[in-house]
């Protein structure tokens, strides 16, 4: 399915409503309240999700579909659908949608919000939740041989996953030509590594050299990354994790998504000290983060490794070589702790500040390299502007977020519009382009590179003249957290590729009853065929290199 037109009834920018106003508004669609700890929340009927998601959408404004979590009761099945505005993410709200335990059946949302495609579709595949008027529900991270649903209770860990060949035999049989006699060809690219940013696998449909179609073939790399979560403790267990999910340069963003959750869950408060020393860590992240997407991207386009990529690498190698002094690791940080930071910065302090003030000097010299490698080529440019385009009414209806929707245009960063750590007392810009396309994607990355520069310098300032007394890098937490029963919250922060968010909900004990990971990759990958329909194969690696996906978070 392809929005080719922009939604004629785009919301317009509403004032803030009421929990009451707004169960006003849906009417006796609501059969329930609930109070999650960021959100007002609504139980509706199963069958009554499309009214209620666009009366949401189109009348209060509610223009995000963030999260779609699915889990099992002991008396129901449940999907939450988790709204936010792009003008305000600080208005939230949670529609919570029961479905019967024996014949788990639930209205579709994917009429309404596009990004629910594939949302439901993991939940079916994990949680076994049927989803009407679903366009292709499907598995998406198993194959579709798999026995059983992960993730519900009375699943089988044992049963043999075994199944005779002919249930994986080749989807095209021998070769053929279609009923109406067309010329479009299916073209398998991948599933391999190297020009896909992890182990995918597109499966394109080609009308003469242009794309007609194209399919992600995603869940070579699932880990049960949620589910191992679930097994872990609040307080020690499930730290370690995050830095896994995008495993290749985001570490510390990954930390904080999870930390700013259980904190808010438990009520923690961290040190301003510590809030600051995060900023700055995070900042350094989203740097080696863009350097790796802006040389993987040039790779990608026109094959240039020994000077683009190398270049960026070895700016991200100055970056890995300052983050390893402050945590000891360069990719499985483990720095972060709820309530603050592990260790306080390494001694001598003025050695470290000098190697990352020397850093941050050679920077602009750095980036005027890249424009005039990268974004000043005319290979490139040719190759990147007015291809992949995105338009910005399409972006949000998919629930882009991070450079692939600022590149559409679109004003939405969660450091900003929804502050935590220290970023609402620095100064910054939110970087946009409206172009649309590749190339857009490529110049909010290199921008934002001096953007986070400048909010490191800024962190290195107060740092150098915090008072040795005040250097508290740890609120006093418990040593074990058990939230109250059936507390639920969503808490998402600004990662290097977008809205990296997590829900969790307590059953009492000191572990999740259930832990939901919102990838901004998984959102972003599925934005890939309303980008390449009509370009050339070669625009469609250049749109995808421009989403800078990392697979171990597409597929957790």
């Amino acid at each position: 399915m392809s929005l080719e037109e922009p939604e004629p009834d785009a919301p317009a920018p509403v004032e803030e409503q009421s929990p009451d106003e707004l169960a006003e508004l849906l009417g006796d669609q609501v059969i329930g309240r609930e109070e999650h700890l960021n959100a007002p929340g609504y139980v509706i009927r199963p069958d009554a999700v499309q009214d209620v998601l666009s009366t949401l959408k189109n009348e209060a404004g509610y223009d995000h579909l963030s999260c779609v979590t699915a889990q099992e009761y002991e008396d129901r099945y449940e999907s939450i659908y988790h709204l936010k505005k792009f003008d305000d993410p600080t208005q939230e709200v949670s529609v919570v949608v029961p479905a019967d335990r024996e014949n788990p059946v639930s209205e579709s949302a994917e009429p309404v919000f596009r990004t629910a495609d594939w949302h439901e579709r993991e939940a079916y595949d994990l949680v076994g939740i049927d989803y009407d008027d679903h366009p292709d529900l499907r598995r998406i991270l198993l194959p579709e041989s798999w026995q059983g649903h992960p993730l519900a209770k009375d699943y089988d860990q044992d049963r043999p996953q075994v199944v005779p060949l002919r249930e994986n035999a080749n989807p095209l049989q021998e070769d053929h030509r279609g009923e109406d006699d067309t010329d479009t060809m299916f073209l398998n690219i991948g599933p391999h590594h190297p020009a896909t940013h992890g182990v995918l696998h597109l499966k394109t449909t080609l009308d003469g050299e242009q794309v007609a179609d194209v399919e992600s073939d995603i869940g070579y790399l699932h880990r049960c990354e949620e589910q191992i979560c679930q097994n872990g403790t609040y307080r020690h267990q499930i730290m370690p994790y995050p830095d896994r999910w995008d495993y290749i340069s985001a570490g510390l963003l990954n930390e904080w998504a999870y930390a700013r959750a259980a904190e808010d869950m438990a009520d923690i408060e961290v040190p301003e000290y510590a809030q600051v020393i995060r900023t700055m860590g995070a900042e350094l992240c989203r740097i080696a983060a863009h350097m790796l997407a802006v040389g993987t991207f040039a790779l990608d386009v026109y094959g240039d490794f020994t000077a683009i990529f190398m270049y960026a690498i070895r700016d991200r190698e100055k970056v890995q070589n300052i983050l390893e002094d402050l945590t000891g690791q360069r990719l499985m940080f483990n720095y972060f702790r709820l309530g603050g930071v592990v260790w306080d910065l390494p001694e001598p302090r003025e050695e470290f500040f000098e190697k990352t003030r020397d850093f941050l000097e050679d920077l602009p010299e750095a980036l005027e390299e890249y424009h005039d490698l990268i974004s000043g080529n005319e290979i490139l440019q040719m190759r990147t502007i007015d291809t992949g385009v995105l338009p910005p009414e399409v972006a949000k209806s998919y629930g882009a977020t991070g450079p692939v929707a600022r590149g559409s245009g679109i004003d939405y960063d969660l450091r900003r519009d929804d502050p935590y750590g220290y970023y609402d007392e620095l100064d910054w810009d939110v970087v946009t382009e409206d172009g649309c396309d590749n190339y857009s994607r490529l110049l909010v990355r290199l921008r934002e590179v001096e953007e986070s520069a400048k909010i490191i310098e800024q962190c290195i300032d107060l740092l150098e003249d915090w008072p040795e007394e005040d250097r508290t890098i740890q609120a006093n937490v418990p040593r074990t957290l058990k939230p109250d029963d059936d507390t639920e919250i969503y808490r998402a922060v600004e990662g290097a590729k977008g809205e990296l968010g997590i829900y969790m909900r307590s059953d009492g004990t000191d572990k999740p009853a259930r832990f939901k990971i919102r990838s901004p990759c998984f959102s972003n990958l599925q934005t890939l065929p309303e980008m390449a329909e009509g370009e050339y194969v070669p625009d469609l690696v250049a749109a995808l290199g421009s989403l800078d996906i990392v697979l171990g978070e597409v597929d957790r």
